[in-house]
């Protein structure tokens, strides 16, 4: 077999050559070093009946790489810059911010994360083409919640966000996590009981444990 036909082997399946191979650090490996210092950020948008009228509301959400745990950290129909720095300064806060020991911040190339924003706000900024984790988050809320219902109004679509947000920390399974709870209760797991279904949302919503 030619040197050549071996290097294009290699060069299908994405692999270096010998001598750089172990040189290169490739994007899972250092997000699985440094996730726990590292969190994304992103929006999505759903549409609710108001007063005015089919309205779109932007919904601003944080998510930590190591664990996945989401955090909302706005809705709002009309986001502007200020809106935006102001949201994730109080995620930022020293006490109780959710992205308080992060120091890297993942997000699009969206015009309302401004490089003044995240300057003042003391997070480094990383912007590369896909943001991966924050998009399988939009991708399970929407359709396993927010496809499934009309909101009508601001605060019945908060509701149902803040809802599938809990549901999602609590008590959904991930696969990427071996089918583990993120935020598990402290209570023991036990395997005698009845099974008791726990319903948000009328249902829409439904979770699954041991009756005590």
């Amino acid at each position: 077999m030619a040197r050549t036909t071996v290097a294009n082997i290699l060069s299908e399946h994405g692999f270096e050559p010998a001598p750089t191979r172990s040189r290169h650090t490739t994007w899972a490996e250092f997000l699985r070093k440094h996730g726990v210092s590292i969190a994304a950020m992103d929006f999505f948008t759903v549409e609710a009946w108001t007063a005015r009228g089919l309205t779109r509301f932007y919904v601003l959400f944080v998510i930590d790489l190591a664990t996945r745990h989401v955090e909302i950290a706005g809705i709002s129909d009309r986001p502007h810059g200020e809106w935006v720095r102001n949201a994730l300064r109080r995620q930022l806060d020293s006490f109780d911010g959710f992205l308080r020991d992060h120091t890297h911040l993942i997000h699009d190339r969206d015009p309302l994360f401004t490089q003044a924003m995240l300057d003042v706000c003391g997070v480094r900024s990383v912007s590369p083409n896909l943001n991966a984790y924050a998009e399988r988050f939009v991708r399970s809320i929407k359709y396993e919640c927010l496809n499934r219902i009309i909101p009508i109004g601001e605060r019945h679509l908060t509701q149902a966000i803040d809802a599938y947000v809990r549901h999602y920390n609590h008590d959904r399974p991930h696969q990427g996590l071996n089918n583990d709870l993120l935020m598990p209760g402290l209570a023991p797991v036990s395997s005698e009981g009845k099974i008791a279904c726990d319903e948000q949302l009328g249902g829409l919503i439904r979770s699954y444990r041991r009756a005590a």
